[in-house]
């Protein structure tokens, strides 16, 4: 794949996202397969790893948790993750896409 890991379109953030739950701790790593690599340290249980990654999405992007939605990958690593009523890249996520 060679794409962004986001795409910013009518005040709505795409993330293209690889997740690792049962991480040691919530953080951003980097780029995985053109995909934005986010470890949880919730671990896949009924659903807590996706109600984990909104929430830190939310946190980490300066939104509120209702903005942040997955539209693909609920039961997968791969998730599209969309946050609506964003009008920029948050600073954070951008710098990781760089390096």
């Amino acid at each position: 794949m060679n794409r962004q890991p986001w795409a910013l379109t009518n005040n709505q953030l795409t993330l293209y996202c690889h997740v690792q739950p049962g991480a040691k701790q919530n953080q951003l790593t980097g780029l995985y397969d053109s995909c934005l690599k986010i470890q949880l340290k919730t671990p896949p249980v009924e659903g807590k790893a996706n109600r984990a990654l909104i929430d830190y999405l939310a946190k980490l992007c300066g939104v509120r948790k209702f903005q942040v939605s997955i539209k693909r990958g609920l039961t997968s690593r791969k998730k599209t993750i969309v946050i609506t009523d964003i009008y920029e890249i948050p600073a954070n996520i951008s710098e990781i896409a760089k390096e």
